[in-house]
């Protein structure tokens, strides 16, 4: 177990540094200048020219990215060119609600869908199983703002029972879980369908298996077939997508911050890429890059918790 997380674990590292070159050459193009930007627009050529190599911006692209690496490999990520506050310190002032908002989403959403599946399998062909489908495949389509936007119209304004305007307080409050309540259905209602459908397909898979026939024979409850002899072993394709899916929430979590004004690293990194903060924006990428990575990282030892065939792979 020990020797597969860590062969998994030397992947990461060119996998990271792929993404720091790309991050960084897309920060590149942005038209805007950011010496510019800190000078303000009254400023003259001579202080955007001091400013220009102040910022090392006045170097060949491959030094700034060698100088870039040097700084992260010490822990600075520069400060943020709009307000010059350091960006770790930003970052750490929005990684918690970013979390917190991912958490919120998953505990229910994993769940739900899950169970959806099972049940849509079980009950192959039945009606309850077809409204699993259209509720799965319109959680799908659906896209996350629109979502957000009529969950907003209806809770915040036709029925006002939910605040739905940024990060009221801490999750373990009352104020917090109120005012958490709508982003994370929008974020974790996008999540559900996928899960659902992959269960279920897993799921039909497993109940035609001969060891569940042959546990069936011997006698167990349905609920022990299904739970322990068809759902354990239908979970290595259910927990891939998981870990893909839970990349894509990064994204997602970018515009229900945006939508709900949440106080994450989302709603940073939008705000820092409008405004050419180039230190903010990267800083965000990096963050939200390896989230992805070690989510991933995570996804590849659970197989060989689940299943032991991998870990010699």
């Amino acid at each position: 177990m020990l020797r597969h997380a860590l062969q998994r674990l030397l992947l990461v590292l060119p996998v990271l540094l792929g993404v720091l070159l790309i991050g960084f050459l897309l920060m590149q193009v942005v038209p805007t200048d950011p010496a510019q930007v800190r000078a303000g627009p009254t400023a003259t050529q001579d202080v955007v020219q001091a400013i220009r190599q102040e910022l090392g911006l006045d170097q060949p692209l491959w030094k700034q990215f060698l100088i870039y690496i040097g700084r992260l490999a010490q822990g600075d990520l520069g400060v943020s060119i709009i307000n010059n506050v350091p960006v770790v310190q930003e970052l750490g002032n929005t990684i918690g609600p970013t979390l917190e908002l991912m958490f919120a989403s998953l505990v229910w959403a994993i769940p739900l869908g899950m169970l959806l599946g099972t049940v849509g399998a079980y009950f192959r062909g039945s009606l309850l199983d077809r409204a699993i489908m259209a509720v799965s495949v319109a959680g799908v389509s659906l896209p996350v703002f629109f979502l957000g936007l009529g969950l907003i119209w209806l809770f915040g304004f036709k029925y006002p029972i939910l605040p739905f305007t940024g990060r009221i307080g801490p999750l373990w409050t009352w104020e917090g879980l109120q005012g958490i309540i709508l982003p994370a259905i929008t974020l974790g209602g996008v999540f559900v369908g996928p899960v659902a459908r992959m269960t279920r397909t897993s799921v039909l898979d497993e109940l035609n298996a001969d060891h569940v026939r042959t546990a069936r024979a011997k006698g167990l409850t349905e609920s022990a077939v299904v739970l322990r002899h068809t759902l354990r072993n239908a979970l290595v394709p259910v927990v891939t997508l998981i870990g893909l899916q839970i990349g894509f929430l990064l994204g997602g979590a970018v515009v229900t911050e945006t939508v709900f004004s949440w106080p994450g690293i989302g709603r940073l990194a939008v705000g820092a890429i409008l405004s050419s903060d180039l230190p903010m924006a990267q800083g965000t990428i990096i963050v939200l890059s390896l989230g992805f990575i070690l989510v991933n990282l995570a996804v590849d030892v659970l197989y060989a918790v689940l299943d032991p065939r991998v870990r010699g792979a």
